[in-house]
């Protein structure tokens, strides 16, 4: 059985859309790229400049905020969003991609999954259950299914095994959310099947039979060339309903998400601004610059004078390259906010340009854009 629908396509341009998506916090304005806010901050990023840049919509995590500061302390202090001090929408990851990525500390089976806790080594269990009732004391606007994430590449019975691990969970999630229902709260359904084709496309059909107020699509930019997570894309988007959005979790580079925006995707998140800036590198519309590199010692110009980020405009690459080989947390936290503004300037182009019909076009110039790399000075 299907769940209300509160997203509105608004215009398509090929396979690109654009549209927007009404929940209990505000509005988000389709292609949308979710800052990632692990344990409930942006590293280095006030949420007054996530805001200021453009983002509609945040991500936090399940796992991470269960045992820190705990689910149940964020709803006696008024939800996440009052707990944090953003009063805008935001999505909670389930605690799948954990089931991953902390493979080493935790134990799978078919009722749940049991970690012991990365801080203290306390056991703790993660069952579909367990998953929307922590998203739900959190409060936030969208919940995820919990799912099994494979690390690719892997053989194809372990990736079929997850995928029809995560349709059955998928059924409990649903239970577990129509059981306590929230006016304009969302649930996700998440397709698995690694980089089988086939497994992508029956997970997706499986999904759409139970039925999800979104769809993303997860187990991508976990170790696949980017040419088969495209293939995946391809698989899985035309089985999704045209009137939910499709969300491309953990994804990703711009290029990545300009090219899976060409594919159909509405929603986007990644560590990717934050975590590279951190380390010296900028994005920018003339391509990724690291301002590690002893070329910019002295070069007086601003990363991208016609940006519409300030710290973009005022600051020069000399001044930037100082600051990362210096080890100034200044240097991390401009090129943090630099980058996701970055994000911002590209999700809210690709929308203008899918209205106007002119994404094609758009396509191509941004490509060439980046083709030009860092140009040194003359």
């Amino acid at each position: 059985m299907s769940l209300p629908n509160h997203f509105e396509l608004l215009g398509t341009d090929g396979a690109a859309r654009t549209g927007r998506l009404t929940t209990p916090h505000g509005l988000v304005r389709t292609p949308t790229f979710m800052p990632v806010g692990t344990a409930g901050a942006m590293k280095g990023v006030h949420w007054r400049e996530i805001r200021e840049a453009g983002a509609d919509i945040v991500l936090g995590n399940t796992y991470h905020l269960m045992l820190r500061p705990g689910a149940e302390r964020i709803a006696a202090l008024g939800g996440l969003q009052h707990f944090t001090g953003w009063d805008g929408p935001m999505l909670t990851d389930s605690g799948g991609f954990q089931v991953m990525s902390l493979a080493s500390l935790r134990k799978l089976d078919e009722q749940a999954v049991t970690f012991r806790s990365h801080i203290d080594g306390a056991k703790v269990e993660l069952s579909p259950e367990r998953s929307i009732e922590v998203q739900r004391l959190l409060g936030s606007d969208i919940a995820m299914q919990l799912d099994e994430c494979v690390r690719l590449p892997a053989a194809p019975e372990d990736i079929e095994r997850a995928m029809q691990l995560s349709l059955r969970w998928a059924e409990r999630c649903k239970r577990a959310f129509e059981s306590a229902p929230a006016a304009g709260h969302m649930l996700f359904g998440i397709v698995q099947g690694g980089d089988v084709t086939q497994l992508r496309s029956t997970s997706a059909r499986g999904l759409v039979e139970i039925g999800f107020h979104g769809y993303g699509i997860g187990g991508l930019a976990v170790g696949e060339p980017q040419s088969v997570m495209l293939e995946m894309i391809e698989a899985a988007a035309p089985e999704l309903p045209a009137d939910r959005p499709r969300y491309l979790m953990g994804v990703g580079t711009p290029e990545d998400i300009l090219e899976a925006v060409r594919r159909g995707i509405d929603m986007f998140d990644c560590v990717m601004p934050t975590r590279n800036g951190r380390h010296g590198l900028a994005f920018t519309r003339l391509g990724a610059v690291n301002l590690r590199n002893a070329r910019h010692a002295d070069d007086p110009r601003p990363l991208d004078e016609e940006s519409s980020w300030p710290s973009a405009r005022s600051y020069s690459r000399a001044y930037l390259h100082h600051l990362v080989k210096s080890g100034e947390t200044l240097g991390a936290m401009l090129l943090s906010e630099i980058n996701i503004a970055y994000y911002q300037e590209l999700m809210a182009a690709m929308r203008a340009a899918i209205a106007s019909g002119t994404f094609a076009a758009f396509h191509e110039q941004t490509r060439a854009g980046w083709a030009r790399g860092d140009i040194a000075p003359r």
